[in-house]
């Protein structure tokens, strides 16, 4: 096969191979330590540990032969995901007050070199949880906007401090629970509770299996149980229903705290809520198939779900919006399709007993204007199995004051922590598209094109890369794909707002314009590069253009990378991370070239050159460039203009062309065009695009021959003889 390629095809295919085999040879990055040391640096006062025993499982810890706390690992506790949808490990230390004696990172897979910062960083991230109280809500914000009930997360590693605190905060709480540290409840709640839930015991189980043992409650609501509260308004809800015994609606119920029930059905997010919420939250899950809704769409407006509410006893507790989790996807195996999922979070002032019946009520009418409706019940009891005698202690956890931003999920948190930078990012893509849209009368007017070109570079590598780190990396496409094939989880990309706005932007823009628009447009390294060679250009350094023959060749490079990287990446994620040091972003762009001396000679290297030849990363190596140019071969509109005469007549925006993406037939190729829209400024410019110089001149004579016809008359003549 590598017969059949040319010298410099040959070369950079063996060139891939021996890159992958080394890379994938690589030992890991962290090498195991004794489980002493780990469990030592997470609870320093003690002097000896126990055997591992209980469920959670902790290990006993002593000072002086005193039971002093225990020490875990969260990974035995709660499973969490970090940055490359990889496992992290923690060693906690809890003393019996449930304040937090210690904690040590003990395994973790995050792309350091790439989010741009330290694995000191990292444990100096985890050790700042001893002495936290774990009564209290701990939430991680971005640095520089923390405060006493705060913790400052990483900078530049927003995805590993919010999974980190999961992993600290949620197991710490599960083994406090389990071994009776939390106090007593004091609220209504535990007044009337002789038996607490068995929040943390967890078995496997599918959609089936929990439903067969009352875990989830089904109900069934008939068209004739409606006919019969509604008479003929009954008709107004279920038109073209006639049978009787048809079903008007389905619904199910379940009391999600308890991990045996959450975890089957929610996986992660179940996980998420239970670190993030205040101690004695409770998850209610609700869900529903039919002819009816029951959400409705007056919740939008109003705030409350006033189709539904809980009751217990006496007390009716109203569904508001901000106690609503929408549920993309529920993970119990074979759990059926359903119209409308909702997770309620139910704070501990709602007064919500758990192991208490309850029920919900649904009110069924004709119309939102209708005065005439029907309430219908569906009931619900935890079941025995889920319970647990309060013999140990009680483990339901002191009423407190909980806010609506307590148990919002992490990632809409984040977001509201960032939303000055959402603004400005959706402000500058939404200038972005209409310009895209409207690019014709952009590219007539050439100085207009060069000023937006030059903010736009500016803007790119400035704000967006510099200041909010937003530079994205082959490594978010490796990501993506494993999480795709372990387990994929959409609130791990949510938790960079910026990030996942981008990508959401590229892939619409993949479709409609091809990959250039992230190229040319948004990229910060690229923009580097563009005010690099204009600056280049100012002083007017000689520019190379290699022989479109030896460049044309040189293109599979970035290709054969990304192939490189993507296969690597499905044996050893750290050796495709170490690999992707190929992309200089981290350097330039996340660490602002503070790195040691080493680091900064290859993206000098690849400025230093840029100086002379346009863009050579983009044109040659970049892996990310050339796995968006694989799906951009879908896109749907040929934007950019041609003329028959371009590559045969004419090669001005062959030669003028930036990146070289030109044939020198004419077309444009679209793997490697960055949409700069240079060309289509030399297509609308009657001073650079011979066609229309030509139609320019034809029009001047035949406006000089209607001004002066004497002079018309006498070029005739002179041509006749």
């Amino acid at each position: 096969m590598l017969s059949k390629l040319g010298h410099c095809q040959r070369f950079t295919v063996t060139i891939g191979l021996i890159a992958s085999a080394w890379l994938a040879w690589q030992p890991p990055a962290q090498a195991g330590q004794p489980i002493e040391t780990h469990l030592r640096a997470a609870f320093p006062d003690a002097d000896a540990f126990g055997d591992r025993e209980g469920t959670p499982p902790a290990y006993p810890a002593y000072r002086q032969d005193q039971l002093i706390g225990y020490a875990f690992l969260s990974r035995d506790v709660v499973p969490t995901h970090g940055f490359t949808a990889r496992s992290l490990n923690v060693a906690v230390g809890l003393a019996l007050d449930a304040v937090i004696a210690g904690a040590s990172l003990v395994e973790h897979h995050e792309p350091i070199l790439v989010i741009g910062v330290t694995d000191q960083a990292l444990r100096q991230f985890v050790r700042q949880y001893a002495g936290l109280d774990i009564h209290r809500p701990v939430r991680v914000v971005p640095l520089g906007r923390g405060d006493d009930t705060t913790l400052e997360g990483i900078a530049g590693a927003t995805i590993s401090s919010v999974s980190l605190n999961d992993a600290i905060i949620g197991s710490a709480r599960a083994v406090a629970r389990s071994r009776g540290l939390l106090n007593a409840a004091s609220g209504p709640a535990s007044a009337a509770a002789t038996d607490t839930l068995d929040i943390d015991r967890f078995e496997r189980e599918d959609w089936a299996a929990l439903s067969a043992a009352g875990s989830i409650v089904r109900h069934t609501l008939r068209a004739s149980s409606v006919t019969a509260r509604l008479g003929a308004l009954g008709a107004a809800v279920m038109p073209g229903v006639t049978d009787p015994d048809a079903t008007f609606l389905t619904v199910y119920l379940a009391l999600a705290t308890p991990a045996w029930i959450g975890r089957n059905l929610l996986g992660p997010l179940y996980d998420r809520l239970m670190a993030e919420a205040a101690p004695g939250t409770q998850l209610v899950f609700v869900a529903a198939h039919g002819l009816y809704s029951i959400k409705g769409t007056a919740h939008v407006r109003s705030g409350v779900f006033e189709r539904m509410q809980l009751v217990q006893g006496e007390r009716s507790i109203p569904l508001r919006v901000d106690r609503y989790h929408r549920i993309d996807r529920l993970l119990a195996r074979d759990a059926p399709e359903l119209r409308e999922t909702a997770l309620f979070v139910l704070s501990p002032d709602d007064g919500f007993i758990p192991t208490r019946t309850w029920r919900l009520d649904v009110a069924v009418s004709a119309s939102s204007a209708s005065a005439s409706s029907a309430v219908f019940s569906f009931g619900y009891e935890l079941p025995a199995r889920h319970l647990a005698p309060a013999t140990v202690g009680s483990r339901l956890a002191p009423p407190g004051p909980t806010s609506a931003d307590e148990i919002m999920p992490l990632w809409q948190r984040m977001w509201l922590a960032r939303a000055p930078e959402v603004v400005v990012l959706c402000a500058a893509l939404l200038l972005l598209t209409g310009m895209l849209v409207l690019q014709d009368p952009v590219a007539r007017r050439r100085h207009h094109w060069l000023m937006i070109r030059i903010v736009a570079s500016g803007f790119a590598l400035g704000w967006l890369g510099w200041i909010a780190g937003a530079q994205l990396s082959v490594v978010n496409v490796l990501t993506f794909a494993n999480a795709l094939l372990t387990r994929f989880d959409w609130t791990l990309f949510l938790l960079d707002p910026l990030i996942f706005l981008l990508w959401g932007y590229v892939a619409v823009a993949l479709l409609f314009w091809g990959r250039g628009v992230f190229c040319g447009w948004l990229c910060p390294f690229g923009a580097m590069q563009d005010l690099m060679a204009r600056f280049a250009q100012a002083l007017r350094l000689p520019q190379l253009r290699p022989r479109f023959g030896l460049h044309e060749r040189l293109w599979p490079i970035k290709y054969i990378a990304f192939l490189c990287l993507f296969a690597v990446s499905l044996g050893s994620m750290d050796a495709a991370i170490l690999g992707a040091e190929i992309e200089p972003f981290k350097t330039a762009i996340s660490l602002k070239f503070l790195r040691p001396d080493a680091w900064l000679l290859y993206p000098t290297l690849l400025l230093a050159v840029g100086l002379f030849v346009e863009r050579p990363f983009c044109r040659y190596l970049c892996p990310l460039g050339a796995a968006l140019a694989i799906p951009a071969r879908l896109r749907m509109f040929e934007w950019l203009k041609r003329r028959r005469q371009c590559g045969t007549e004419c090669q001005i925006c062959a030669q003028r062309c930036p990146v070289q993406a030109i044939h020198p037939d004419g077309h444009i190729n679209s793997n490697e065009c960055i949409y700069c829209l240079r060309c289509q400024t030399n297509y609308f410019d009657d001073s650079v695009c011979p066609p229309l110089i030509m139609r320019r001149t034809r029009r001047d004579h035949r406006g000089a021959a209607r001004d002066h016809p004497e002079l018309a008359a006498k070029e005739a003549n002179r041509a006749k003889s």
